[in-house]
């Protein structure tokens, strides 16, 4: 059986680290608990990386921000995308948010088979298939891995 992959959003990770009040709360710690179980390949995007240090320093000493990188690190796979891809989302006028066209362009990279994210509405124009943290749940608990 296929192992599904998924990028999985910064917003997703700064909702688990921080446990900020979000919908998706609960279901971003399963999202990220599952990778951890190897239930799923997932992949961050190396830019997430510097969005989360922001947002963790401003809560967090520098020590428990690196805690908290290597550990998604060591969870996530880190992904980029070539610099053509980097120049077609430069050039990209559907989305609204830069970054998310950056991540979906890193998970074109990946080729992998979602993009979690609590913020689909930010997607519409995307190439890859974007699922919420309550749907990709229930994608992995079909395929009978939960």
């Amino acid at each position: 059986m296929k192992h599904t992959t998924s990028l999985i959003d910064t917003n997703v990770i700064i909702t688990f680290i921080t446990q900020r009040d979000d919908p998706y709360k609960d279901e971003c710690y399963e999202v990220i608990k599952l990778c951890s179980d190897n239930l799923f390949d997932g992949y961050i995007a190396f830019h997430s990386l510097s969005i989360i240090w922001y947002v963790i320093r401003k809560l967090k000493s520098d020590e428990e921000a690196r805690f908290w990188l290597k550990n998604i690190c060591e969870i996530l796979t880190v992904t980029g995308a070539s610099h053509e891809q980097v120049i077609q989302a430069i050039n990209n006028s559907s989305f609204h948010d830069f970054e998310d066209c950056l991540q979906d362009e890193c998970a074109s990279f990946a080729n992998v088979d979602y993009i979690v994210t609590c913020n689909t509405k930010d997607y519409t124009q995307a190439k890859n298939k974007v699922v919420t943290p309550d749907e990709f749940i229930s994608i992995i608990n079909k395929e009978g891995v939960l």
